[in-house]
């Protein structure tokens, strides 16, 4: 009995969702099995991260206030009085930076595969938006709390922006709502963080799973080439080896952002206080520093351009770079290697851990 109710129930979704055509496609999809497997794996925890970042933040909202007066009060109360506020607060915290770590892991491995290829540009581009949006989340949601640490280090961020010029005054001004760092910031960044980002997100992530799933999982340049010469490369299902695989990596990093938030919860802080002073060794997130470290390196005059300005063209330059990494790298289309694009990779990696660890150690 309960199976034909069952059968019922399938029966009608499937009438209107298409249930068997979904069964199909997963049932067929194949991931390549090479050396290089492991890589795949993190496009699916980043993702895992990012509902682990969405299911917390849902809880958080139904206790934040997002104003000057009241919002370090309600982390407060989070942290202290709702029974394990202070878990979903940390793991919230936590699952923030291990999932931005994992996208940058994520990137950086297709970049390196050069998984980007024909015809998976697209696919590419949404990656690189939603890396970007991921790192709108971080900013913004660094000041929620409006603790100090926090309040000096969005001020010293939008004060960079605000640099540019010409563009550099309205995008201050809009970052800020208005001259200074005040609760209307806070208030912008909260509409930001909790609707427009997420907005955005939802249909990137749409666009960008919907290409995964139209593509594939590239091979790498060798694979591909032996593939090409009618060498059979070896391939598993996707359910339910890969995906019990990836499970079994949600499960490990569930665990280990419970031990993290439970020996090292977020801290608060004290509250955020405009006419104190800034604190000593002031720093953006750790995703930041390699570019905030870059800049106080950089000479105030480099012939008649201000250093700040020119450092903040070269970022530019680079995020435009990576957009476009695709239709720059055309040897890749023809499965042939590319040492430049290769060497480039590695630079760029070294350079971000070791102003990393500069602008920490400094």
């Amino acid at each position: 009995m309960a199976s034909i109710k069952y059968q019922n129930i399938y029966n009608w979704l499937d009438e209107r969702v298409g249930l068997r055509s979904i069964e199909e496609l997963a049932r067929h999809k194949q991931v390549p099995r090479h050396n290089r497997t492991i890589w795949y794996y993190f496009g699916g925890m980043t993702l895992f991260l990012f509902g682990i970042q969405a299911v917390t933040g849902i809880f958080l909202l139904l206790y934040y206030r997002p104003t000057a007066e009241a919002a370090y009060e309600s982390v407060k109360f989070i942290s202290t009085e709702v029974h394990f506020g202070w878990l979903v607060r940390s793991v919230h915290s936590w699952s923030a930076n291990l999932m931005i770590a994992a996208l940058f892991v994520h990137m950086f491995s297709v970049f390196l595969l050069k998984s980007y290829r024909r015809p998976r540009e697209v696919t590419w581009i949404t990656g690189v938006i939603l890396l970007f949006i991921s790192l709108g989340f971080g900013f913004s949601g660094y000041l929620l709390p409006w603790n100090k640490l926090a309040y000096f280090a969005t001020k010293v961020g939008t004060d960079i922006a605000g640099s540019l010029p010409v563009i550099g005054g309205p995008i201050l001004t809009f970052l800020r709502g208005g001259e200074e760092v005040t609760g209307a910031t806070l208030t912008r960044f909260f509409g930001m963080h909790v609707a427009v980002l997420p907005m955005v997100t939802a249909a990137m992530l749409g666009i960008h799973l919907y290409l995964v799933q139209k593509h594939g999982m590239a091979l790498p340049i060798k694979e591909a080439r032996e593939e090409s010469q009618g060498k059979t490369i070896e391939t598993i299902p996707f359910i339910p080896d890969f995906l019990y695989r990836d499970v079994i990596g949600w499960i490990l990093a569930l665990g280990i952002l419970v031990f993290l938030a439970s020996i090292f919860p977020w801290e608060l802080g004290t509250k955020a206080d405009p006419l104190a002073s800034a604190p000593a060794g002031i720093r953006p997130e750790w995703f930041f520093v390699f570019m905030f470290q870059t800049l106080k390196y950089i000479p105030a005059k480099i012939l008649f351009i201000e250093g700040e300005l020119l450092g903040i063209a070269g970022f530019s330059l680079a995020g435009l770079i990576l957009f476009f990494i695709p239709f720059l790298d055309r040897k890749s289309n023809d499965l042939k290697d590319n040492r430049l694009f290769l060497i480039l990779g590695v630079v760029v990696i070294l350079y971000i851990i070791v102003l990393t660890i500069l602008g920490y150690s400094s």
